[in-house]
């Protein structure tokens, strides 16, 4: 299948399309901005509190005259613009296929000598998020503003979570079996001419070489330098760091170890950020936002400079040629994170954690509806992701059965080449919904081949389900087409027969808003919908009932601006209690609770409403091969720039000793 690189099908309906949207764009942009400067934000609103001289109010009395004026002059050219934008639509194809031109900084093929590297098999990490990348004017009606600058927020924080250290801290214990969440802190090692060697209690086990923001577009003369030496890991081993901390039997470290880790993280000062052996601790508190921290949403950038690159190895550390190189800051996981390893109830890992999991394979984004802000989040997850597919969906009345102003909101970024994709439009959308062409994407990716030659790949499905309450029969047929869909794209590019195996399927995940929870009354039907007896929920005990650890992803929109959550950390710490969860979640509604969510104390169903989902199935896949969740994550760094968290899975694809 031939992937669509450009819009169009040649450039004189490129340059045609350009012209159209050219006059159609100013009266875009001035209803955009006229109708925002009458929904403020929260945000704006505790600003203005602060104004004795009411300035706002001033200023949308002088410019709400001058937008209308130009909204007036600017409708006869868009009128003529949509008369040519609005045909040419039934050329557009459904989707454009993105990849990186600089191929210094490819990677993907590399990634596809892993997997006979890997030998007994490998993991594979998938996210999912709704970003609420709507026009500006719409947002608000979110909570959430300044669409473009959110846009390049978000790919900035998704890229710099995925491409840090992949570092794993265990408490060795007789009693407890949780991993650490501890303060890198604890791995603080001695400043430049400083000999003293790390704490006892902590074992190295493995070594790591940090590659930076993007594993694939790093220095190019630092990659061959780096694997030239000895000691570093294999080609197709993960970036990852194992610690262990031998503690006592209450599965804390002594006093005296507590001492020397702390002593160690107080002479590293705030000053400058530390480069010894293992990682540098922030320096920002929880409560605080500051220029350039990855948390605040004014931020121009969450910079390079405030990371620091480093090796962990059981030698020492050369300062010189760390000094050399950019700084980077190995993403550390906290004190309070809820991360249980072999839970008594669960066989996998699973986790609140104020980052994105590091080596991030597959990202699946929802309402990335405004085409600039796609741009501008494109340009910054290319930083990590090799390959993208953005822009999904259908214009104007073509391929639905409903005029259509925006696309399907969808977004798909790999590190792993793309084979085939596809995309369906449901034709079943109603209200607000039937004007985004809200459908399904499916794709095919090659994650590596065997020592015979046979291609590996893997499935992705990644959709946005109708989202008015109520619209119960809606998304029960939006999920009856999802399963045909699905169902039709894995035999039209499957390219393999049972007697002669071309390809072997290692995963089939399927991940999106489906816009119902598992706990609400309302949502039964969609609960016991036969999609979840061919993929499986992690999170879900049966129909109508979550795993006690399973939190909401839907966020309270009233409170994104409080100080208690404006942080990723400090939405990590809230989310972390119950009490925090009843404050800032949307609960399950039920006939005997309102809608109001804020500062709620009462009894509630659950752990907040989880309508963003990450399924897996076993079913057409390699039948030798096993396939289970190694983590699962609800992530708090996109605090205060979407009303939803996102969601992670590491999926583990075991084939046993030797390849087929």
């Amino acid at each position: 299948m031939v992937l669509y690189t450009s819009p169009f099908p040649n450039s004189f309906l490129s340059v045609l399309h350009s012209f159209s949207w050219g006059l159609i764009f100013p009266c875009y942009w001035l209803a955009d901005r006229l109708v925002g400067s009458f929904v403020p934000t929260t945000y704006e609103k505790r600003q203005r509190a602060d104004d004795p001289c009411y300035f706002h109010a001033l200023c949308i009395i002088i410019t709400t005259p001058i937008y209308l004026a130009l909204l007036v002059a600017s409708l006869p050219f868009a009128l003529i613009g949509f008369l040519l934008w609005s045909p040419l639509q039934s050329a557009r194809r459904p989707y454009i296929y993105s990849r990186l031109k600089d191929k210094n900084h490819a990677n993907g093929a590399t990634l596809l000598t892993e997997w006979k590297a890997a030998g007994s098999g490998k993991s594979f990490c998938f996210g999912s998020a709704n970003v609420c990348l709507l026009p500006d004017s719409l947002a608000r009606f979110n909570n959430v503003f300044n669409t473009q600058a959110r846009a390049k927020e978000i790919g900035r924080r998704i890229r710099n979570g995925a491409s840090r250290p992949q570092i794993k801290i265990y408490i060795d214990s007789p009693t407890n079996t949780s991993i650490s969440a501890a303060s890198f802190s604890s791995l603080v090692s001695p400043q430049a001419g400083d000999n003293r060697t790390v704490n006892a209690g902590i074992k190295r086990t493995t070594s790591m070489e940090y590659k930076g923001d993007n594993c694939g577009s790093n220095n190019g003369e630092e990659n061959r330098e780096d694997k030239g030496g000895s000691g570093e890991p294999h080609e197709g081993e993960e970036n990852t760091c194992i610690v262990r901390i031998n503690g006592e039997e209450n599965g804390h470290m002594s006093d005296t170890e507590t001492d020397t880790v702390n002593g160690q993280a107080r002479a590293s000062g705030p000053a400058e950020p530390s480069l010894e052996g293992d990682a540098e601790i922030s320096k920002t508190p929880n409560h605080k936002q500051k220029e350039g921290d990855s948390g605040s949403l004014d931020s121009c950038s969450a910079s390079q400079e405030s990371l620091v690159k480093v090796r962990v190895g059981d030698g020492t550390v050369d300062q010189s040629t760390v000094n050399n190189k950019l700084l980077y800051k190995a993403s550390i996981m906290k004190k309070t994170s809820v991360r249980k390893k072999k839970h008594t109830d669960e066989t996998f890992d699973h986790e609140i954690s104020a980052f994105f999991p590091a080596n991030l394979d597959f990202l699946c984004l929802q309402e990335v509806f405004d085409k600039r802000a796609a741009e501008k989040l494109k340009e910054q997850l290319h930083h990590y992701f090799e390959y993208i597919v953005y822009d999904v969906g259908v214009y104007s009345c073509h391929g639905c059965c409903s005029f259509k102003f925006v696309n399907s909101g969808l977004l798909f970024a790999s590190r792993y080449p793309v084979m085939d994709a596809a995309y369906h439009c449901y034709p079943n959308g109603r209200g607000m919904d039937s004007l985004a062409s809200k459908g399904a994407l499916f794709l095919k990716v090659q994650v590596g081949s065997t020592p015979q030659d046979q291609r590996i790949v893997g499935y992705i499905s990644c959709t946005h389900l109708q989202a008015i309450a109520g619209d119960t029969t809606v998304r029960c047929e939006q999920l009856d087409m999802l399963q045909d869909w699905l169902s039709e794209f894995r035999k039209s590019t499957s390219s393999s027969s049972t007697a002669n195996p071309e390809e072997l399927v290692a995963f089939d995940v399927l991940c999106g808003d489906l816009n119902f929870d598992n706990c609400s009354s309302d949502d039964k039907l969609e609960q016991q919908h036969s999609l979840f007896t061919h993929y499986k929920d992690p999170c879900r005990a049966g129909p109508g009932e979550d795993k006690p650890w399973a939190i909401g992803t839907l966020l309270d929109p009233e409170g994104l601006y409080d100080e208690e959550v404006c942080t990723p950390d400090n939405l990590q710490k809230v989310l972390e209690s119950e009490e925090g969860r009843k404050g800032y979640l949307v609960y399950p509604t039920s006939k005997n609770h309102g809608s109001s969510q804020k500062g709620r104390k009462a009894s509630l169903k659950g752990n907040g409403r989880r309508i963003d989902y990450m399924l897996y199935t076993e079913e057409g896949l390699y039948l030798e091969w096993k396939v289970e969740v190694e983590e699962y994550s609800f992530i708090t760094q996109l605090a205060g720039l979407t009303d939803h968290l996102p969601v992670a899975m590491r999926l583990m694809v075991s084939t046993g000793e030797d390849d087929p």
